[in-house]
């Protein structure tokens, strides 16, 4: 049996949340979802950080206990981190913010739901209402990336720290490319249309067609940062600068000027990315160390290891550290 093949020794809540923020969202997604919270070992009365892991496109919940082969999968790797590699004690919440489309970015939008409202005014105060928290930071990978650099820059006065893993950023670099893809898919076998392309895909196996991730993608994000718009012609794929903008504003790296006094504020900030990410995601997290380099904020833990974007979950662990030493009472 695997050394990681074993019985918690902290332990996980699982919990069902009522959320105010997503009752009545446009997907007609559920408002009640489930919440995770990891306690570690020895936990007790006195507070001890809160940091909140959030998810990539298309993640949902209990995904966090698949195992690949030979490899522990996420929950083993956090209790392993407190329970035997000697991590300052921290909770770490487990975040649900799964959408009909595959995921939300975390942030209000009229075409998914407001879910960064949900993340802020329904999951941290159900926190705090159950454990004792001290400070707050937040986690995560791709989409949950980007959700992680993001929320701080929104909420400073709720979370502390920020650990971010191939976040989306640099948009004319990861999404961009995809465009095409998704003009083309449309044109030769959905007639330029999402709904036509929409309920085919509900209707078979999902990602049978080449182009289904793309399309999929692509117009996920439009409905998180131009609902009702896509930012391209859907004939050539030539670009609509104005709704182009729109996506534009809601890119980390253009982000850090606008909230140059939030993220100076912040106590903890972990910035790591593979060389070979296939969406170019290593430019984007240099190009948002560069951005807090010119607001002043260098204190920030930077790496570009050697990987894709595929199979860096045993990253999660380190960030988690990082978080925890920086924001754990002194």
């Amino acid at each position: 049996m695997e050394p990681w093949a074993r019985d918690l020794v902290g332990r996980m809540d699982e919990h069902v949340l009522e959320s105010a923020a997503l009752q009545g969202n446009p997907l007609g997604d559920p408002a009640s979802r489930p919440l995770w919270v990891y306690v570690p070992p020895g936990a007790g009365e006195t507070p001890i950080p809160a940091l909140y892991l959030i998810q990539g496109m298309t993640g949902q919940l209990d995904m966090w206990r698949n195992r690949s082969a030979f490899r522990p999968n996420v929950v083993e790797l956090v209790d392993r981190l407190f329970a035997d590699d000697g991590c300052p004690p921290a909770y770490v919440v487990f975040v649900d913010a799964w959408t009909s489309y595959g995921g939300s970015q975390f942030i209000d939008s009229a075409g998914v739901g407001n879910y960064h409202t949900y993340l802020c005014e329904d999951v941290v105060p159900f926190i705090d209402a159950r454990y004792p928290t001290s400070a707050r930071a937040i986690t995560g990978k791709s989409s949950g990336g980007y959700g992680a650099m993001v929320t701080p820059m929104l909420r400073p006065d709720l979370f502390s720290g920020l650990a971010t893993h191939a976040g989306d950023a640099l948009f004319e670099l990861c999404y961009l490319p995809e465009f095409p893809q998704t003009v083309r898919a449309l044109r030769d076998d959905y007639d330029g249309s999402f709904e036509t392309f929409w309920a085919d895909f509900r209707a078979r196996p999902a990602f049978t067609r080449s182009s289904d991730a793309a399309v999929l993608n692509t117009y996920a994000m439009a409905e998180c940062y131009s609902p009702g718009e896509l930012p391209f012609d859907v004939t050539t794929g030539e670009l609509k600068p104005d709704v182009w903008e729109k996506w534009l504003a809601w890119d980390p790296v253009r982000m850090v000027e606008r909230h140059a006094y939030a993220l100076r504020g912040l106590q903890a900030i972990y910035i790591d990315c593979g060389k070979r990410d296939q969406y170019f995601l290593d430019l984007g997290a240099e190009g948002f160390r560069q951005a807090l380099e010119r607001i002043g904020v260098t204190d920030v833990f930077f790496e570009l290891f050697d990987g894709t974007h595929s199979s860096i979950e045993y990253r999660y662990p380190l960030a988690l550290r990082y978080l925890a030493e920086r924001l754990s009472p002194r």
